[in-house]
């Protein structure tokens, strides 16, 4: 598509016809549809929440049930049989409840009910996979061509009950019987396509369903899902008037499958819409079991921009064994930014994938710290109006506020075995969560700085110490034997020292030394 009249944004909507038929923008996925269907049978993807999986797998059932016309001008037009038309199964996890026991079992008798009248066919069997494999067959029989299997949403059963672990494990056995069905029934299936955000282990849910190919981490599907560059550029040009290019870009792109960096289409979408840019996507989700994770486990904010994994770490979770690195790839918070071959083992360096993810998340860290979130936007405003007047002695007031104001008990509850780690994460996370440039353990030919700031064209160089004793200057000292600052010279602005000390009997600021 590159008309450039403007046309309706499908915020929210994930049904190919309604998209097509109702003059909406759409992205035109079907050359990723048409290689999947000349190149295999039975395919996994995982993906962030709303980055249109579902949109996709609906694209794909349209597909094979031969509707010629919503398919007119787009890639896989004239490259399709539409005379091949096949059922299609669908199965989605996406709304219910999966916490009570049974109710998983309900959802899916409920689905294949649902089925069985579209297609006037019945199957006897009161099991999951009973029915699920009588159904395939009688579809089969019925129109003379063999099943499509679409599932959506797989792991919202196993996710939804992460807190109650028997749960959880009893709805991951359960759907690991259900999806057997593929695989057994293969003589019966034309194709298959999974969805989820997350990726469990083969070993605990697919282990009776080996033959899916992952294509998560193919970088020929890197934009599977999700809008390119070239897209805004063509697809949406008519709503880029008005709005920074750039500006978009820094807030919103940045996610890597280790192919084409893509934006995430609800992001877009409310952006043309609203005309402002927001936290969108991240508003959408309560990352509160992150969080818990995060503190629980002790992951700095510092480090979370920069964590190192190996394919088979991305690819490790299930119920009571979750990677960070794989929880925070998966959910979207972190995305592939470099990798590398270490004597043929595959690893991937994660960093935050956008501004928006850097500084929402940032955001979170710290009201789950304060837990006062009216205090915690007070002391970022704050903040932001001091770096402006250059006030110093405000800055070191503001952050011994911050720290008297941090629980007793979360000091007590955490036994914190890195205390320069942990005090530069809340500097870290207070100028990440205003957007600022951020940059940690940056590599100087001296030495690595801890932390460097950019604000209002000036730089600011922090070394963080603990001492025992107030007064020492060890911050500021080092920063200067080390000639830090001679790499950022030569700019229009102003670089600044700042060595900030703290004390570990009193777990404050001690030392706020600028030079």
């Amino acid at each position: 598509m590159t008309s450039r009249s403007r046309r309706k944004l499908p915020i929210g909507i994930q049904t190919f016809r309604v998209i097509r038929d109702g003059g909406y923008y759409y992205v035109d996925k079907t050359a990723y549809a048409r290689r999947l269907l000349d190149e295999g049978r039975h395919y996994f993807l995982s993906r962030p929440r709303r980055f249109g999986k579902s949109l996709f797998l609906d694209t794909l059932g349209e597909l094979f049930q031969g509707s010629r016309d919503l398919f007119r001008g787009l890639d896989i037009h004239d490259r399709w049989d539409w005379s091949a038309r096949h059922p299609v199964l669908r199965l989605s996890f996406g709304g219910g409840g999966f916490l009570e026991q049974g109710s998983l079992h309900a959802n899916v008798m409920a689905q294949l009910d649902s089925v069985e009248r579209r297609f006037g066919v019945a199957a006897s069997y009161d099991t999951g996979p009973e029915r699920l494999a009588a159904l395939v067959e009688a579809l089969r029989r019925k129109n003379g061509r063999s099943v499509v299997v679409l599932v959506d949403e797989y792991d919202k059963p196993i996710l939804d009950a992460l807190d109650a672990p028997e749960t959880a494990r009893a709805n991951r056995d359960y759907l690991r019987g259900l999806y057997s069905v593929v695989k057994d029934a293969d003589a019966d299936i034309r194709f298959s396509f999974f969805t989820g955000v997350s990726k469990f282990s083969k070993v605990s849910l697919f282990s009776g369903l080996n033959n899916l190919l992952d294509i998560t981490l193919e970088p020929g599907f890197s934009a599977v899902c999700g809008y390119t560059d070239r897209d805004l550029d063509t697809v949406f040009g008519p709503e880029l008037a008005g709005l920074d290019r750039s500006a978009i870009r820094d807030w919103y792109n940045g996610y890597r499958w280790l192919g084409e960096e893509v934006y995430n289409p609800f992001d877009i979408l409310l952006l043309f819409r609203r005309r402002e840019f927001g936290a969108y996507w991240f508003e959408t989700g309560t990352p509160t079991f992150l969080l818990d994770m995060l503190f629980k486990r002790r992951v700095s904010s510092v480090d979370l921009d920069g964590m190192v994994g190996s394919s088979d770490l991305l690819s490790t979770f299930d119920v009571g064994d979750i990677a960070t690195e794989a929880l925070l790839f998966q959910t979207g918070y972190l995305t592939i930014t470099g990798e590398a071959d270490l004597g043929g083992n595959r690893l991937y360096r994660l960093g935050y994938p956008n501004r928006e993810v850097r500084q929402s998340l940032n955001e979170s860290l710290l009201r789950y710290l304060v837990k006062d979130a009216t205090s915690q936007a007070a002391n970022s405003v704050r903040l932001y109006r001091l770096l402006e007047a250059r006030d110093f002695d405000g800055l070191k007031a503001l952050f011994q506020a911050f720290f008297s104001s941090v629980p007793h008990q979360w000091y007590t509850n955490n036994d914190i075995a890195n205390y320069e780690g942990y005090y530069a994460s809340v500097f870290y996370s207070y100028f990440a969560a205003l957007g600022l440039e951020v940059t940690v353990e940056d590599s100087t030919s001296h030495g690595r700085l801890d932390m460097a700031v950019r604000f209002g064209g000036n730089v600011y160089l922090f070394e963080f110490k603990v001492v025992e004793m107030a007064g020492e200057g060890a911050a500021l000292a080092q920063l200067r034997e080390k000639d830090y600052a001679a790499k950022y010279r030569g700019g229009e602005g102003d670089v600044f020292l700042v060595g900030v000390e703290f004390s570990r009997k009193t777990r404050n600021v001690v030392g706020f030394e600028v030079g």
